[in-house]
């Protein structure tokens, strides 16, 4: 099995590039099929992820060709099944944009219930509402989910709760439906807003995104474009709490600084430097991080997908800290983990109290999910000593060479495999 090792209590410095968003990639590459014409996407992040809905759109008859490890073509012209294969779809939660891309296309899909990080429940019930609105019928059958309808009819949606993932689908479905929708109390996160931009850049008219209303004016058809994914928050804020929890000063490159907003405020709170240019922000570490308090809610609130990695350096503040997490109930998982190196965290319900320690020491962890997994790395980086991290896989899910990218920060990592492994790195260290 994969792991990371890392010899820690090294202050990293340098630059990083961000990737593409991987959760924008995986709703562009359902909404490219849409289209009979080629559809270009341009900064692709080379992660699990992406490259297993490639395979899935692929396996329905969609062609694909890579350009280069960034940048894919997509022609979906030629698809000969809306039925997704459940070997694909059972490692990805995202595969469930399939069900509003094709239904949107063909006026019917079958698409396995979808996989991914074990979280917490993330039920798609807002979908199916959704769907249903615009007058198809979903029923689920066998593990797969079968939506179909005779037309799709625009209609008024309102979403019971903030779902990134229903809004996405329905807009998916709802761009080629007659009529106008209106989706209301809908997600604002940045990836919604660049898949109505690229679905606009296809030909569809959709207004109002990054809004709580999103209104979408049915067409009759959509045509190729080439189009550029935006860089990802999440991987930009890991890498920025990077240089907190190191003390490093690290410059990060290639982001939307406006989309960071929520994570460069906690980022001052505790008491960490954050200089703001164009498409960069450059964080400076504190000799002495302050406690704070940090409770999780959709954009433009604080990102669930980096509480573990705030949690890793509020367990090395001065003080007592807390974390409420508003979106998943499963999301402190990691936390056994962390105090294996040394950190105090009690949870009660769907709050993590905090109380700050001097120093993480070194030990073997297995990563839980993508975001916690990614978080138990920061904490090897801070850690006095080796820390081995197992079960990898869920951060390649996520996160495009990342050991790479901290290595050229100075960092001390590698993916090993085998004890051998192991020990050639412990010599190389010393």
């Amino acid at each position: 099995m994969d792991q990371y090792i890392i010899k820690g209590g090294k202050m990293l410095t340098g630059s990083v590039e961000i990737g593409g968003a991987k959760n924008a990639s995986l709703a562009i590459i359902a909404a490219a099929i849409m289209t009979d014409e080629t559809v270009i996407i341009e900064n692709l992040p080379d992660v699990e992820d992406v490259n297993v809905l490639l395979q899935a759109i692929q396996g329905i008859g969609a062609v694909v060709e890579r350009v280069d490890r960034h940048c894919v073509k997509i022609n979906g012209s030629t698809i000969s099944s809306v039925s997704v294969d459940y070997e694909y779809i059972k490692k990805i939660r995202a595969s469930y944009y399939l069900l509003g891309a094709l239904l949107g296309k063909y006026k019917m899909a079958q698409v396995a219930l979808p996989g991914g990080c074990n979280i917490g429940s993330r039920p798609i019930d807002q979908h199916i509402k959704g769907f249903k609105a615009l007058g198809a019928e979903v029923t689920i059958e066998h593990g797969m989910i079968l939506a179909k309808a005779g037309t799709l009819q625009g209609k008024h949606i309102y979403m019971d709760v903030v779902s990134v993932g229903a809004t996405i689908n329905i807009m998916l479905a709802a761009v080629m439906a007659e009529g106008i929708t209106d989706i209301e109390n809908a997600a604002k996160e940045p990836h919604v807003v660049d898949v109505a931009n690229m679905l606009n850049s296809m030909g569809a008219n959709i207004k109002g995104a990054g809004t709580d209303v999103i209104r979408v004016n049915g067409v009759s058809r959509l045509h190729g474009t080439t189009y550029s994914v935006i860089p990802d928050q999440i991987e930009a804020g890991t890498f920025m709490f990077v240089a907190a929890v190191t003390r490093g000063d690290i410059t990060v490159k290639n982001v939307i600084p406006k989309h960071l907003e929520a994570i460069t405020s906690k980022l001052l709170e505790i008491g960490c430097t954050v200089e703001e240019y164009d498409d960069s922000v450059r964080v400076k570490g504190s000799e002495s991080i302050v406690c704070t308090h940090v409770k999780t809610l959709p954009y433009p609130g604080f990102p669930t997908d980096m509480q573990p990695q705030i949690s890793v350096a509020l367990a090395m503040a001065k003080g007592t800290s807390t974390i409420t997490e508003s979106i998943f109930e499963n999301r402190f998982k990691y936390v056994d983990e962390l105090r294996r190196m040394g950190a105090s965290i009690k949870v009660e319900g769907n709050t993590a109290i905090i109380d700050g320690v001097n120093q993480f020491t070194g030990a073997q962890v297995s990563a839980p999910d993508l975001r916690a997994g990614a978080a138990l790395v920061l904490a090897g980086l801070a850690a006095q000593g080796l820390t081995l991290v197992e079960d990898i896989r869920f951060i390649q899910r996520g996160y495009e060479d990342f050991d790479g990218k901290l290595r050229a920060l100075g960092a001390q990592i590698e993916e090993v495999s085998s004890e051998k492994d192991v020990q050639k790195f412990k010599l190389k260290v010393g």
